[in-house]
Order: C-alpha cells, then sequence, then structure tokens
C-alpha cells in the first residue's frame, strides 16, 4: 500500500490532485462535481483522477453510472489512512 500510495500521489503528474481528493473525502463523501466545485478544478480532471484512484481501490463509489454518484474512501484505504497521513505530511501542498 506504501508504495502504491507514493506513487498515485509523489510520483505521479496529477499527484497533488488525487491526495486533495483523498484528503477531501476522508472526512466528507461526496459525487464528482461537489468535489470540482471545492476544489477548485474542472469537472473533467476529477472524473479522470477518482477512475485511477477507483482502479487502484483507494476509493468506492456508491450509485456508480450515475451523475450523482457519491465517492467514499475504500475499505481498503481506510486501513491503511496512517500511510496516506504519513505521505501527505511530507508532500501535500494544500
Amino acid at each position: 500500500m506504501k508504495n502504491l500510495l507514493w506513487y498515485l500521489i509523489a510520483g505521479t503528474k496529477g499527484g497533488e490532485t488525487r491526495g486533495r481528493i483523498i484528503y477531501f473525502l476522508r472526512k466528507t463523501p461526496s459525487n464528482a462535481n461537489k468535489i470540482a466545485e471545492i476544489l477548485g478544478l474542472d469537472y473533467k480532471t476529477i472524473r479522470h483522477h477518482l477512475e485511477v484512484l477507483e482502479k487502484n481501490s483507494i476509493i468506492s463509489p456508491i450509485n456508480k453510472g450515475n451523475y450523482g454518484a457519491v465517492y467514499f474512501l475504500s475499505e481498503f484505504m481506510e486501513a491503511n489512512i496512517h500511510i496516506f497521513n504519513e505521505i501527505w505530511a511530507q508532500f501535500g501542498k494544500k
């Protein structure tokens, strides 16, 4: 998990955005539109990063396929949130 999170957050161009999404979803499960609004990013950008995070089992959607699908941290991510916290403390910019 540690290697995966380092790659997704610190090792790729969109890592900061993915970290911001994870950080936000820890406290506030939301749909893509709300995430885009809160983070001040384009909806399509958010959708791309949500797909990357879902593919890597970091987040889980409810009502997938619907415009209003709500995203939560996956159980796998919840169990390893301390690893994210360590990485985000070192890398996170916001």
